[in-house]
């Protein structure tokens, strides 16, 4: 086991971030589950696997469409509250990058914003090809290129400004690799893939303030959680204060509106 999956692994079993991640980038991630299921074009019947699925949203929605769906995530903290909250879909522990399934096991797989938790995301999607039947269709979603009109962005450039961008955390594949449609074409033709497509989904992340969605951000998060506890007091609070500034404009009644949009890419075995 990489230190780096070690660290995600010990960071998301966590049972206070899991619970923090509900209300957190879960209300988030939780938006790309129609434009994944979508992308495979589910029907009843369907057997799909959900990678790296968290909590179990999109298992659970795939199930009440009629598939055969089931959940994966290496998290035990993850596959234990994803159990309480549908217990009528089945979930297990499991590592995206070593699949337990025979061959040809699927007819679509989806991952909702696991790739930037993998090692080795080459080997997940090279996985994710193994265990789908001829014409059976995987898509996945990550975030966006950071720029200064999303919630990404406008954190970088506060650190950067502030603090430091260098995390104590162990080195592991950029969390905006797949934010290029063409590196995402490079990965899936890499593995196999046909019929590539990519778009880009618009997505807000809606809380009470822009404070709580900062602390928000840091306690539903592992990588992000440990670059910002390791800021210096004094960083910490120039990059709260600038977040706070920068993030005014989408103010709406009630609180904040921070656009977070994604990439969704997919492809044909």
């Amino acid at each position: 086991m990489s230190e780096f999956h070690a660290f995600e692994l010990t960071g998301w079993s966590d049972v206070a971030t899991v619970a923090a991640y509900d209300g957190g980038f879960g209300s988030v991630t939780v938006q790309a589950t129609t434009a994944l299921l979508e992308a495979v074009a589910l029907r009843p019947g369907m057997r799909l696997l959900d990678v790296a699925c968290g909590l179990g949203y999109l298992t659970g929605v795939a199930t009440d469409r009629g598939a055969l769906a089931m959940g994966i995530d290496f998290s035990p903290a993850m596959i234990a509250s994803a159990r309480v909250r549908r217990f009528d879909a089945p979930y297990q522990e499991g590592d995206a990058q070593a699949l337990e399934f025979p061959d040809a096991s699927f007819e679509a797989v989806v991952c909702a914003f696991g790739m930037l938790h993998f090692a080795d995301p080459e080997r997940a999607i090279r996985e994710a090809f193994r265990v789908l039947t001829p014409g059976g269709r995987y898509a996945f979603a990550v975030w966006a290129q950071p720029d200064a009109d999303n919630g990404a962005g406008i954190l970088n450039a506060a650190l950067e400004e502030h603090g430091t961008l260098a995390s104590p955390a162990p080195a592991g594949p950029s969390q905006f690799r797949f934010s290029d449609p063409e590196e995402c074409r490079r990965g899936l033709e890499a593995a196999g893939f046909t019929g590539i497509e990519t778009r880009r989904l618009e997505f807000v992340w809606r809380a009470p303030s822009a404070t709580a969605l900062l602390d928000a951000l840091e306690a539903s998060s592992v990588r992000l959680k440990t670059l910002l506890q390791a800021q210096t007091p004094e960083a910490s609070h120039g990059v709260r204060d600038a977040f706070v500034r920068e993030t005014a404009r989408f103010e709406v009644e009630g609180g904040i509106a921070l656009p977070m949009p994604a990439l969704l890419a997919s492809g044909v075995k």
